[in-house]
């Protein structure tokens, strides 16, 4: 199991639960912008970690669709404990999330230690590959359809530069849609022998942010 992944998933949480601290047991008591604060981080956190159909996402949903006042529904952070208590006893419901980012952090060294060793083109296809397949994961993490309907009837997968643009306006920021758009491009000329395109040292520039973005968007 991904270790790394899992401690920062408690440390982000944890975060937030000390933004709240416990002066504020009160809930007469409790600033707007704190309230707010937490009711904002937590909602990300939440469906971030656990996915949109969890049942910590669905209670979270829950206590923001009640008519309740501000400070009240500041009461999500409880939701929050409860799944930063379940990750750190190992009972996180999206387990292959977890699996995943192992999975993908092997292929990622490996293509670090072929590219160390000279082998550019091998880890330029290995960790293009890598990226195509994150990018169908967090898709089907943010509900977005990885096939599109035809003229005539059939379907066919969407590329990675589609998926892209669809995880542009639903999944992540327009700068890693951008960084992700020139990345698929190095993928594309070391699928397609265009070995001259690229260097060792942009292909190990690919691979330590594709580390950090797999990190920062887990599927």
């Amino acid at each position: 199991m991904n270790s790394n992944l899992t401690s920062q998933y408690i440390a982000h949480l944890d975060s937030i639960i000390q933004t709240y601290d416990t002066r504020y047991q009160d809930l007469n008591k409790v600033p707007d912008r704190v309230a707010y604060n937490v009711l904002t981080r937590s909602r990300s956190a939440i469906e971030k970690i656990s996915g949109k159909e969890s049942h910590y996402t669905k209670q979270s949903e829950g206590v923001l669709n009640e008519e309740l006042h501000l400070t009240y529904k500041a009461e999500l952070l409880r939701i929050v404990e409860a799944l930063r208590d379940d990750i750190r006893s190992g009972f996180l419901i999206s387990f292959s999330e977890l699996v995943r980012g192992e999975i993908f952090q092997n292929f990622l060294d490996m293509a670090e230690y072929l590219c160390h060793e000279g082998f550019k083109d091998a880890a330029a296809v290995i960790a293009g590959s890598t990226l195509e397949a994150h990018l169908k994961q967090l898709s089907h993490k943010n509900n977005i359809d990885v096939f599109f309907a035809k003229t005539d009837g059939s379907v066919r997968p969407k590329n990675a530069s589609q998926l892209n643009q669809d995880l542009g306006k639903a999944g992540y920021s327009l700068f890693d849609q951008k960084q992700v758009t020139a990345w698929l491009d190095l993928r594309n000329s070391a699928a397609h022998g265009k070995y001259n395109d690229y260097s060792i040292q942009q292909v190990t520039q690919f691979i330590n942010w594709l580390k950090d973005f797999t990190s920062r968007n887990p599927a």
